[in-house]
């Protein structure tokens, strides 16, 4: 017989827990906790980097693109919607290459709403793709044509 789960609201937290029933690995505060997070940041970008090829190509892509708009004779706010655009692609590339990698953590095997989550993750990279294409083409056709 399949025994149902406490709902989140019966389930009791210790008093004596100094920041919550959140995780078991919490309870750095300030700086040290700061620190940890930037070594977790760095980390993720080198992993992302090494074993994702799709990041390393957007990365690349950064490279040239974000000179190029901040040679580019436009507006302050213009140059920051131009380089806001590649830098969103980057974030999203990240959270998708992070949902991959959960959901093959999971099972490698094929299944409908594996697909699903990867596809809406390859999804919202083309749509954060398209938006640096519509965003530098406004600016650049506005300034030049």
């Amino acid at each position: 017989m399949h025994e149902t789960p406490p709902s989140a609201a019966s389930v009791e937290i210790p008093a004596s827990s100094h920041h919550g029933a959140e995780s078991p690995f919490k309870g750095k505060t300030g700086l040290r906790r700061v620190l940890n997070a930037l070594g977790y940041s760095v980390a993720g970008l080198r992993a992302a980097y090494a074993c994702e090829d799709a990041f390393r190509q957007e990365v690349w892509l950064a490279v040239i693109l974000i000179p190029a708009a901040i040679l580019v004779p436009v507006s302050a706010v213009a140059k920051l919607l131009m380089v806001g655009s590649i830098l969103l692609v980057l974030m999203v590339e990240l959270l998708n290459s992070a949902i991959e990698a959960a959901v093959d953590r999971v099972s490698l095997e094929n299944h409908r709403l594996a697909k699903r989550a990867k596809d809406i993750g390859s999804a919202a990279v083309l749509i954060a793709l398209a938006n640096v294409f519509c965003v530098w083409a406004c600016i650049l056709v506005e300034r030049f044509l």
